[in-house]
């Protein structure tokens, strides 16, 4: 069975990947969040959440999570 992505909270509209890192890993890459709130990376599908944003939801659906 395949993982789901990792889902990072960030305080920053601004982030980085680089994914597992080492051989596993792929180039430095940068991205901005915008209206929606998140961000996937493209090459690994991390998912960047801006914590307060709206995409900032827990599983039950509450803010803040």
């Amino acid at each position: 069975m395949i993982d789901a992505p990792e889902t990072v909270l960030v305080d920053e509209t601004r982030v980085s990947c680089v994914g597992e890192g080492g051989a596993l890993g792929h180039p430095l890459v940068w991205y901005t969040i915008g209206l929606s709130g998140f961000v996937e990376c493209k090459y690994c599908d991390r998912k960047f959440v801006l914590r307060g944003g709206p995409a900032d939801r827990g599983p039950r659906g509450e803010r803040g999570a």
